[in-house]
């Protein structure tokens, strides 16, 4: 196997994991060995996955295999945007006021909040009756 130089991150969002693997290329992009386009079938999900490649006008210059797991499909296209957002760190360290700038370094921290006991959600209650 020739030697081919190649950059891994990961990203995470909610409970979606997704392994991003990034080598010089055309610019094709594999998600779970299907096309962007397959996996993610909403438009505004594919424009915020390319937004970290676009700021950097790395487009066309990385083909991109992503596998993605765990949670629903939105969030695993927040955790690929941080996955290629942390690998494009890898590939040139002065990107990184680029991204921090376009918000694209710091991991969401927001997750479904768990459910309490005696209540019938993370926050409703059931109904109080006085008498």
């Amino acid at each position: 196997m020739d030697d081919v130089v190649q950059f891994r991150a990961t990203g995470r969002r909610k409970t979606a994991v997704a392994r991003v693997i990034l080598r010089p290329g055309e610019g094709k992009i594999r998600v779970n060995g299907q096309t962007l386009e397959q996996y993610f079938p909403s438009e505004a999900m594919r424009v915020e996955i390319r937004e970290p490649l676009t700021l950097t006008e790395m487009l066309n210059k990385f083909d991109l295999l992503i596998n993605a797991s765990g949670g629903g499909i939105h969030g695993q296209a927040g955790a690929t945007r941080l996955g290629i957002a942390r690998a494009l760190l890898s590939f040139n360290p002065e990107f990184r006021a680029r991204l921090r700038q376009g918000g694209f370094l710091t991991r969401d921290p927001r997750a479904k909040e768990r459910k309490k006991y005696g209540q019938k959600g993370a926050r409703k209650r059931f109904q109080f009756s006085k008498r």
